[in-house]
């Protein structure tokens, strides 16, 4: 089955839009038009667009147009959603925080070609080492062996079958399991930091920042940043300095550590991926290929004395 292409490079082009419009001043249900015009009638900039000015109907639309995607590109939405309905919230400015959302979406779409990448090659291995069994059954069929009929007819035959099967079997689940491993889960890291930063400079209380930024995570389904946020604010207590500029150093720093995992796995995940080819995928030509045909061999040699 073929995979649905990622949005990610979408979300990531239409923050960074919607960072440069509303920059330059355009009001939000005139950037969201903007932005729309020329994407997919149906997409989630489109139906977005006809949200009104308040931009915590504009959050609800994302919420509402993204559903049914895929779960790293609905987080993506979602956390976009989030930034722009804490903004709404708290009056603070959102196309600073629109465009460092879209940097951070970039760098993961950044990781998920380089997965790609890593996965082409083996992909393309195993595919070409799962045809080989047909063509061994072809050519030993041109050469006059029934191999065929030894698969079919034959209870050697029938364990051939059995056993290969199990390793093709194996090896799909196997590579599967890797690429999911490799897979970035989290669409936004640091974003609970980022949110509290919009969240604070806005200008209101602390505690009124957090109950939104908590409220918004959990409206939004979307993951927090664990104790960082935590020794953040305390740091920013201790050290008597405002807390914005130290939160939004702390989501790069969780971006940045986020990324180099990422390309970490990705990079691992093209020699990870040879063991099933070796350990399944070659064994299965050998059971499903060149075994029938030395059967065949020896049934027609012994046959023929």
């Amino acid at each position: 089955m073929k995979r649905a292409r990622s949005q990610l490079p979408e979300v990531a082009s239409v923050t960074q839009r919607l960072a440069v419009l509303l920059n330059a001043g355009l009001t939000p249900s005139s950037a969201w038009f903007h932005v729309a015009r020329g994407r997919s009638a149906d997409g989630v900039a489109a139906l977005v667009a006809l949200a009104g000015e308040e931009p915590g109907g504009a959050a609800e639309r994302i919420v509402r147009a993204a559903e049914g995607l895929a779960p790293l590109d609905r987080q993506a939405w979602n956390s976009l959603a989030a930034a722009w309905f804490v903004a709404g919230q708290v009056g603070a400015p959102l196309a600073a925080a629109l465009r460092t959302h879209a940097r951070a979406l970039r760098m993961l779409v950044h990781v998920q070609r380089e997965v790609a990448t890593a996965l082409a090659a083996p992909v393309a291995t195993a595919r070409m080492v799962l045809a080989l069994p047909a063509i061994g059954l072809v050519f030993g069929a041109l050469l006059g062996f029934d191999t065929i009929g030894v698969l079919v007819s034959t209870p050697i035959g029938w364990g051939c079958l059995v056993v290969g099967g199990a390793l093709i079997a194996a090896a799909v689940r196997w590579n599967r399991r890797l690429v999911r491993s490799a897979t970035p889960t989290q669409a936004a890291p640091g974003l609970e930091c980022e949110l509290m930063a919009i969240a604070v400079s806005g200008g209101g209380s602390l505690v009124n920042a957090r109950v939104v930024v908590a409220g918004a995570l959990e409206r939004f389904g979307l993951m927090g940043d664990g104790d960082h946020l935590e020794g953040v604010l305390r740091l920013s207590h201790e050290a008597g300095v405002p807390a914005a500029e130290l939160l939004r150093a702390e989501a790069d720093e969780l971006r940045l550590a986020a990324d180099a995992d990422a390309r970490a796995g990705a990079a691992a995940l093209s020699v990870r991926l040879m063991l099933p080819l070796g350990l399944c995928v070659l064994p299965a030509f050998m059971v499903l290929g060149v075994l029938p045909l030395m059967v065949a061999v020896i049934s027609s040699t012994v046959a023929g004395l």
